[in-house]
């Protein structure tokens, strides 16, 4: 696990020393080692986090020719395999690690090699006979890769924005686009950064540079298929895939546990990994004070059941100060209210092992999110006499104050009627959406709206391929198939690669490997939800492994009472974050509109939680790494 960044140059702008400035903003990534290879303009350097192969694992690497180089982030599962298929063809090799194997097998397959690989990865090569340079992101996107490509044609790639803001003559100026992007769903997808100048590898693409440009391939993509016919054997299938997942994940040379919220996804995969260990598996789990939000008693249920070596912390610390470092983290603004448990977690585990496996993926492969069932009902009224009621309805619930539990009926029927309030053409997106057109009217300056944005999610990038593609699929395998390629990658992915990495934890999700995935494609809608209840197959599977309660307990998320904290602890950073002068100065919103939610939200007339903490995140990260 590592942080990789570095340049090709078909004008010289770098000094000596640019590569290493370029790599010290990512030292959280890797703060065990790290390395160069400078050679005709070309820059590669990483940091590196040393899980396998501690001795040798020495980054850039060269393969056995010498001809090309490798900077490399993540982790191949499969390499011992692959390196027995490459010892067959005469290769021998020098260290034990997954990055001289995949570079290796760049050699011995071309590009094609990409698809052979098992895992998670971000990745550059530098082919010198062919001056030649190959940027690689795995299928589900848990590692990230940025990159610019200048006007003279030098391209420059890191982990991190921070890395690549480290060359020189890269512009800070905000992407209308992107930020519209982040303010409508909370993070920013791919291709877009909230900079102009720089951009996002898409997952399950290839980036290919030379004779001076840049040709981006996709090489995986899920497609339907046709499952087991009968339930059973559906289970034994998916069993087999779980434990074969869980177990390449467990190969490890430092110590390794798993976080543990309680719900269905991160106790499966305690449950298997406590099947494969000999020794009790290393569990974690974060609480909060309010009732209403801590899973703390279903993760221990489940720490109980497998005997596991429990780890637990409640929430206590200085809200205000987490808030600020969080914001030198992200270097990119991303405003899921997740990012501070999964950061606490990932500190906690960090205190005893250096590696983790997670439950990241189920809800998007499986459907457990409550938006699902909500596209399923709307589907049902779309088409049914009581469409002309549902605005009536929506307007009825949001005249109720909202309240301060974490859920409850009336803050689903608020957030039922907001989803309603959003075009019926955007479909499953609806439901993920926090800004509508009426709102941005409000909210966006005169200077900032443009007319993209007031535009439908199907017609826009990169959404209308999406939509586009989703048609293969059958019922809420559709809706599942728009998450899996926006949300999931770009907002759940990011937050645990950021969140981690800053507290040099590696975090292994065993739900997302990419041949789990594809079966979980493969299985019918009614599957997936089935009548009111989420996860249908996924509960079905693990019964007799998990406790009724683990299996029948109402789906959670792992979250934070922000409504609640905007009220009081962060009161005064929001005041100041908010402040009319700031608004005004950087022109992209309406201080007027964005004081009426302020109020609104402090006297409980409304809940523009959302809302407010976008706008501060954005406004957070600007005085970060935004231009001055």
């Amino acid at each position: 696990m590592c942080g990789i960044c570095g340049f090709y140059q078909l004008e010289n702008e770098a000094d000596a020393g640019t590569l290493k400035r370029m790599n010290d903003p990512i030292v959280h990534r890797g703060p065990d080692d790290e390395g160069f290879f400078e050679k005709d303009g070309i820059g590669l350097a990483a940091r590196r986090l040393s899980i396998i192969d501690l001795a040798t694992g020495h980054q850039p690497l060269a393969s056995r020719s010498g001809n090309s180089w490798i900077t490399y982030n993540g982790e191949v599962y499969n390499f011992p395999e692959l390196r027995r298929e490459l010892e067959s063809r005469g290769y021998s090799f020098r260290s034990q690690s997954d990055t001289e194997v995949v570079v290796n097998l760049y050699e011995e397959f071309g590009l094609e090699f990409v698809k052979k690989l098992r895992g998670m990865f971000a990745f550059a090569i530098y082919d010198q006979k062919n001056r030649r340079l190959i940027l690689a992101r795995d299928h589900i996107g848990k590692k990230p890769l940025y990159y610019s490509l200048k006007r003279n044609g030098n391209l420059v790639f890191a982990s991190e924005i921070k890395s690549i803001l480290q060359y020189p003559g890269i512009a800070r100026d905000v992407d209308p686009e992107a930020l519209d992007f982040f303010l409508t769903l909370e993070y920013v997808p791919a291709p877009y950064s909230i900079l102009a100048a720089v951009k996002k590898l898409p997952a399950g693409h290839l980036l290919v540079y030379e004779n001076g440009k840049a040709a981006i391939r996709e090489y995986w993509d899920v497609q339907p298929g046709a499952g087991p016919p009968e339930f059973a054997a559906a289970r034994e299938e998916f069993l087999a895939l779980l434990e074969e997942s869980v177990r390449m994940r467990m190969i490890s040379d430092v110590p390794l546990g798993a976080f543990l919220s309680g719900g269905i996804d991160s106790s499966a995969v305690v449950a298997t990994m406590a099947r494969l260990s000999a020794i009790p598996i290393k569990t974690f789990s974060i609480g909060f004070e309010e009732k209403s939000y801590s899973e703390l008693p279903y993760s221990r249920l489940v720490a109980a059941k497998f005997k596991t070596d429990h780890h637990e912390k409640t929430l206590h610390a200085d809200i205000r100060a987490l808030v600020l470092q969080l914001a030198g983290i992200l270097d990119e603004p991303l405003a899921d209210f997740s990012n501070f448990p999964t950061f606490l977690v990932s500190r906690l585990a960090r205190e005893k092992v250096t590696v983790a496996l997670s439950g990241d993926g189920g809800d998007e492969i499986f459907g457990g999110y409550e938006h699902y069932l909500a596209q399923k009902l709307a589907r049902f009224v779309d088409f049914s006499p009581l469409r002309p009621l549902r605005a009536l309805a929506g307007q009825a619930l949001r005249l109720l104050p909202p309240s301060e539990l974490k859920k409850g009926l009336i803050n689903r029927g608020r957030r039922f009627g907001e989803g309603f309030a959003n075009a019926a053409a955007n479909r499953h997106f609806r439901w993920m959406l926090f800004l509508t057109r009426q709102q941005k009217s409000r909210l966006y300056s005169p200077a900032f709206q443009q007319e993209s944005f007031m535009q439908d999610l199907p017609q826009r990038k990169p959404f209308r391929e999406f939509f586009e593609r989703s048609r293969q699929f059958p019922g809420i395998n559709q809706d599942l198939y728009l998450d899996l390629k926006t949300y999931l990658t770009d907002d759940i992915m990011v937050k645990v690669d950021r969140m981690s990495m800053a507290a040099s934890l590696e975090t292994r999700a065993p739900l997302l490997d990419y041949k789990l995935v594809e079966f979980a494609f493969s299985l019918p809608p009614q599957w997936k939800v089935r009548g009111n209840t989420g996860k249908w197959f996924f509960k079905k599977a693990m019964a007799g492994i998990l406790d009724q309660k683990i299996l029948g307990r109402q789906k959670q998320g792992f979250s934070i009472p922000i409504k609640n904290w905007l009220r009081d602890e962060l009161k005064g950073l929001m005041l100041e974050t908010l402040a009319d002068k700031k608004i005004s100065d950087l022109g992209f919103f309406n201080a007027d509109y964005v004081r009426r939610m302020i109020q609104e939200h402090l006297h409980n007339r409304e809940n523009h939680s959302h809302r407010l903490w976008a706008l501060m995140q954005f406004y957070l990260w600007h005085d970060h790494f935004g231009k001055k």
